[in-house]
């Protein structure tokens, strides 16, 4: 199996279900004792989240290109960024190792192929839902791609980083995150892709009248397929 480097705790909460995802896929692909082979650097979020509300790309960028760096040189032989905002900085990563970074985006294309969806619904922080990095990926990869309205769009970056991202798991936001959803249903969308890691722990399949594309669950498949591939990408 090829070793995957997790640049990871953005937030904690969801980077411990990448590590639940990944080793149940290799447990259920493989049997035995079996587990996945990972090496995780650990952020504090508190320093990423500051960086990216004070708009500080450029010092992200060279901060998540120095980890990447790091996981290459201990071992790893693909990358994961364990969060949909910060594959803002996926392309510059990927300019500085030699080894594959496996995109959140290419993950979310394929399922939608898979099940015949085209126009999908994107739920995510504001940097994911307003700037053009996973937005313009997914067009590229067929899909016609809707947000909220800019007030839900601040309820939905509200819920994550407030309450998600801090643990808190509030029956008031599921009501609103679902009110949004069935808006986004009537203005045609076919699925709801949840665009941040965390958002899965809020919204299961049968708390949305949309059908759901769990970006974590979807990028640990693609993790787990990798690491189980006859050669790296």
């Amino acid at each position: 199996m090829h070793t995957i480097g997790l640049i990871g705790g953005m937030s904690w909460e969801s980077t411990a279900l990448y590590y639940r995802l990944l080793n149940e896929g290799i447990k259920a692909r493989c049997g035995g004792l079996h587990s996945a082979p990972l090496i995780l650097h650990s952020v504090d979020f508190a320093e990423i989240a500051a960086l990216q509300h004070d708009n500080n790309w450029p010092a992200l960028t060279t901060a998540l290109c120095d980890i990447a760096k790091k996981l290459e040189q201990a071992g790893a032989k693909g990358l994961l960024i364990c969060t949909n905002t910060m594959h803002k900085v996926a392309a510059n990563i990927t300019e500085v190792v030699q080894i594959p970074v496996i995109h959140i985006g290419d993950a979310i294309i394929v399922a939608c192929k898979e099940q015949g969806y085209q126009r999908v619904a994107l739920l995510g922080t504001a940097f994911t839902m307003e700037q053009p990095f996973l937005k313009d990926h997914l067009s590229a990869g067929g899909l016609d791609v809707m947000v909220p309205d800019e007030a839900d769009r601040r309820i939905v970056h509200q819920v994550i980083y407030d309450e998600l991202c801090q643990g808190k798991v509030l029956d008031s936001a599921r009501e609103q995150y679902q009110r949004i959803i069935e808006q986004l249903k009537q203005r045609g969308a076919q699925a709801v892709i949840l665009g941040c890691t965390e958002i899965g722990l809020l919204i299961a399949p049968q708390d949305s009248s949309l059908p759901v594309l769990d970006t974590t669950a979807l990028h640990a498949k693609s993790a787990v397929d990798f690491m189980l591939s006859s050669k790296p990408n």
